[in-house]
């Protein structure tokens, strides 16, 4: 993910750092005098701004009653691009991070009924979810798959739950039984997921034949997409000031604004954080992330300008 794009709100110390499964440490940030920090609703993220200058986004998996501290759990990532090393092998008790956010952009819908599905670190943006839908009494089972039991985060921590967490050590017990999905979402269940790009590439296929918001997935990497729908310039007019800013084919939104000298917040450049989200007030997006479901795509009313472009001529942005 990128570096130097997202700017810090907050700055936070590292008050607990400590290993919940091979390759997983957990890292509870509190604010240096103690303050209380913004509040979060399940699946929120924050953008952790490390001492070496990199910025990655981490789902907040703790509990979000406890206004002082935030917790992230962060894997490291043997072909990664320095954030997670950099986290377990440098980051230590008392340094200081940037923050920003918290932000989301998979929200919890009211239901009586959910199906939760991890695959790997993909537990984390669902632990909160877990406790809420326990605490108003809904209907809810959490199966979460990994390589092996000791890879597999928070396993002591959703012991608590019985008979409603199903772990399934994939050298133990093969794949997650994805039929349980269909079954979940048949029956008007809200389906939760979180993991690796195979398992929900593979639960999307399946909920074409869902009824519609059944499904919802955080993805930590970004989706493949075809080629972009035009090949050509297209304009970007700017509402508030009335400026009018051309995008070339080889630049993306964010980039050509930046040139103009438009100052727009982002983290993440792959279309999966959210932060570069832009009212849309006239034209067609050629919508490229992530992130949005297929209602918000529909809708045409916004846009992640990191990665997504235009089917239109014209562009009319709320900036």
């Amino acid at each position: 993910m990128s570096e130097h794009t997202a700017s810090a709100e907050s700055v936070l110390r590292v008050a607990a750092k400590n290993p919940v499964a091979q390759g997983v440490v957990a890292l509870t940030l509190a604010h240096p005098e103690g303050r209380r920090l913004p509040d979060w609703a399940p699946g929120a993220h924050i953008d952790l701004m490390l001492p070496n200058g990199v910025t990655r986004q981490y789902s907040l998996c703790g509990d979000r009653w406890d206004a002082r501290t935030y917790r992230v759990a962060v894997l490291r990532e043997p072909h990664g691009r320095g954030g997670s090393a950099y986290v377990h092998d440098h980051l230590a008790v008392g340094d200081l991070v940037g923050i920003g956010g918290p932000r989301n952009n998979f929200r919890m819908v009211p239901s009586s009924r959910y199906l939760f599905l991890a695959g790997g670190i993909g537990i984390t943006p669902l632990l909160p979810m877990i406790r809420q839908a326990d605490s108003i009494a809904a209907d809810w089972h959490l199966l979460y798959g990994g390589r092996t039991r000791d890879t597999m985060a928070f396993g002591d921590e959703l012991a608590r739950y019985g008979e409603r967490v199903s772990l399934v050590p994939q050298d133990e017990m093969g794949r997650l039984n994805l039929d349980a999905a269909t079954d979940a979402a048949a029956a008007g269940a809200k389906v939760y997921a979180c993991g690796p790009v195979p398992l929900l590439d593979a639960l999307a296929s399946r909920a074409t034949s869902w009824p519609e918001g059944a499904l919802r997935l955080e993805r930590f990497v970004p989706r493949e997409q075809p080629a972009p729908v035009r090949d050509s310039p297209f304009d970007v007019e700017l509402a508030r000031s009335g400026r009018t800013v051309t995008v070339t084919p080889q630049q993306s939104v964010l980039d050509a604004l930046r040139a103009a000298g438009v100052g727009v917040l982002s983290s993440c450049r792959e279309g999966t954080c959210g932060t570069c989200e832009t009212t849309v007030l006239a034209g067609e997006p050629d919508h490229r992330d992530s992130v949005l479901d297929d209602g918000e795509r529909a809708a045409d009313d916004c846009m992640l300008v990191c990665v997504s472009r235009s089917c239109s001529d014209r562009l009319v942005l709320d900036l």
